[in-house]
C-alpha cells in the first residue's frame, strides 16, 4: 500500500454562469495536474441531486504528499477559483495499492462512474468509541457493496480543527 493525500473541493457556481464558463472553469481546474508537480489525479464534475449547501461542482485530487497540497493551495490556480466561486476543502490521508492503475485512476474502471464525497462531521460531545462505531460501519458497508466499488479512501481530515469536518471518504462507483 502506498499513502497518499486526498484533496476534496466544493464550488459554488456563479448562478448565471453560462456553459462555456462553467467549462474554462473545469477544464482550468483538471488541467492544473499537468502544470504542477504532485498531482496524480482529479476527477470533477456537477454535483447531481441538491444539497443542503447548494454546492454546484465537486473536485477530487489525488497528491503524494502533504507538500503538494499546500503548493497548490498556494497556487495562482487555486486563488483564481476561490475568488470567483468560493469552496469549502477538505484534505485526508489514505492508503491505496502501490500500482500504477489504482494510484493514478487509469484504466477502463475509472474512465466512467461516479464519486460520491462523503464529508463527516461529529458532534464535539460524541465519545471517541461512538466516532470509531460510526467509521467502523462505513468501512463495513464500503466491503459489503465492494462489488460495485471500484476504489474507496478514508481518513482524518488533516486541518480537522480548522474545518466543519473531521473525516471524509471518497467511493468511486
Amino acid at each position: 500500500k502506498r499513502k497518499i493525500v486526498e484533496h476534496i473541493i466544493l464550488l459554488r457556481a456563479k448562478p448565471n454562469i453560462s456553459d462555456a464558463e462553467e467549462k474554462d472553469m473545469l477544464d482550468y481546474l483538471y488541467t492544473s495536474q499537468y502544470q504542477m508537480r504532485g498531482i496524480l489525479t482529479v476527477s470533477l464534475g456537477r454535483i447531481e441531486g441538491p444539497n443542503s449547501e447548494s454546492f454546484t461542482h465537486a473536485v477530487f485530487m489525488r497528491f503524494q504528499q502533504k507538500e503538494d497540497i499546500a503548493k497548490f493551495q498556494s497556487s495562482s490556480y487555486y486563488s483564481k477559483v476561490l475568488d470567483e466561486h468560493g469552496l469549502v476543502s477538505v484534505d485526508f490521508e489514505s492508503e491505496v495499492e502501490d500500482d500504477i492503475i489504482p494510484l493514478f485512476r487509469r484504466g477502463e474502471d475509472f474512465n466512467y462512474g461516479v464519486e460520491f464525497m462523503l464529508l463527516i462531521s461529529f458532534l464535539e460531545t460524541a465519545s471517541r468509541e461512538s466516532v470509531e462505531d460510526a467509521l467502523a460501519h462505513l468501512q463495513k458497508l464500503i466491503i459489503h457493496y465492494s462489488s460495485f466499488i471500484v476504489q474507496a479512501t478514508s481518513g482524518c481530515c488533516l486541518d480537522h480543527m480548522d474545518s466543519l469536518y473531521s473525516h471524509a471518504s471518497v467511493i468511486r462507483f
